[in-house]
């Protein structure tokens, strides 16, 4: 019950923050990652229903590949559905990637790619127990034994609409009305 009393104010949470991405505000939610932490999309097909999810993790770039982690293990609505077809889409912040999900397991550097997963959480990792700058392998190895590692590995660059940045154009607009609303209450003083 624990759980599902965080899942769905984190539901919410992660909408508002995906519609963000889509106003092309990507730059402002990785504003500061050492606090807030560094986000990715993943776009994904649900294993049910086949309609298209977006959800928003925190992750790593080691030497160019992205990691993240399912913290809520194999429960995780979005890991089921990365397992069932790991064809997925990536955004970053600098682009837009067409690419596969792989789980890492049995890596004798697995847990230097978690530790740099929670790391990359900001204050995420630290507000549920788990500081990862300061335990040691054995540890951390031990407290994140049932999230499931995941490496994004990036196919090709992917263009097009239903993507990050896709409602941008409106800030232009926004911009205008502002300006006209501006120039109007000068006019009338």
């Amino acid at each position: 019950m624990e759980q599902e009393n965080f899942r769905l104010p984190l539901k919410y949470m992660i909408k508002a923050m995906v519609f963000m991405w889509k106003l092309g505000l990507a730059d402002w939610l990785n504003i500061w990652p050492q606090v807030f932490g560094r986000f990715v999309v993943i776009t994904h097909v649900g294993r049910k229903t086949g309609k298209i999810y977006h959800n928003m993790v925190n992750y790593a770039d080691l030497d160019g590949e992205i990691y993240c982690a399912a913290g809520f293990g194999t429960q995780t609505d979005w890991y089921k559905n990365i397992k069932a077809n790991p064809q997925i889409e990536v955004w970053l912040k600098d682009g837009w990637w067409l690419a596969t999900a792989e789980e890492v397991k049995y890596r004798p550097d697995q847990i230097n790619i978690m530790r740099s997963v929670l790391i990359g959480s900001g204050i995420v990792a630290p507000l549920i127990g788990i500081n990862p700058k300061e335990l040691d392998d054995q540890s951390l190895a031990d407290i994140t034994k049932d999230y499931c590692l995941i490496h994004l590995k990036r196919i090709r660059e992917k263009t097009g609409p239903d993507g990050p940045n896709q409602y941008a154009w409106i800030w232009p607009f926004i911009s205008i009305f502002l300006a006209l609303a501006l120039i109007k209450k000068g006019k009338r003083k």
